[in-house]
């Protein structure tokens, strides 16, 4: 990112001079599409790095007014693997089972996808907004990353930041030497369904019989 910033700041120099300067008019055919370029690839590169600011910014936007997360603490909800638990077809109702449940058992939930989720689950693609509504939660619960980022390291840099779980039968292995704690019992929570009845390990009751596994 700072060779992007570097590329910008050099480029609008060039341009700066260049229309100070008519001498040097030629300069602009180099330095606009550079300018422009780059400023297009630190916006995408920006956006990809913060889209897990939603769901941070309703937990600290609650935690001023007063709010307490759940009496269980937070969980990020990988909805990407989830939305695959039933029957292996993607689909929101595992996606509502499971924010239900955690509710239900003390967890302020916040969900997050990847940018292909919408096509997958409603046949186009549907944004923060869009989705929220589909799963009945505040728009700033809700995060679909951008398009051509990787929804596992915003997933666990939120779940870091945020001192949450995270529930997913992805064991996010390539991601381990980033976020060592993925191999802390009890930061990455399994589930499925047994007999059509979800469950999840951070359930008092464990299930042993998976079925349902989350696909990618």
């Amino acid at each position: 990112m700072k060779f992007l910033i570097s590329v910008v700041i050099l480029s609008a120099l060039c341009i700066l001079f260049a229309l100070i300067f008519p001498a040097w008019s030629d300069l602009l055919l180099l330095a606009l599409p550079s300018f422009l370029a780059s400023l297009l690839l630190l916006w995408d590169q920006r956006r990809g790095q913060g889209t897990h600011r939603g769901i941070l910014g309703g937990a600290l936007r609650d935690r001023r007014r007063g709010k307490r997360d759940g009496p269980r603490g937070r969980a990020i909800v990988d909805g990407s693997n989830i939305m695959h638990w039933r029957d292996g077809e993607p689909s929101f109702d595992p996606l509502h089972d499971v924010i239900h449940r955690l509710k239900a058992l003390g967890f302020a939930p916040g969900v997050m996808f990847d940018a292909n989720a919408g096509y997958l689950l409603a046949g186009r693609y549907l944004d923060d907004s869009s989705m929220a509504k589909r799963l009945k939660m505040r728009e700033d619960a809700v995060v679909v990353v951008a398009k051509g980022s990787p929804a596992d390291p915003v997933i666990l840099t939120a779940a870091r930041e945020l001192g949450a779980i995270v529930i997913s039968n992805d064991r996010y292995r390539d991601w381990a030497e980033a976020f060592p704690e993925v191999k802390t019992p009890g930061t990455l929570v399994r589930g499925g369904y047994r007999s059509g009845q979800l469950w999840l390990e951070c359930e008092p009751e464990k299930a042993e019989d998976v079925q349902g596994l989350g696909k990618r």
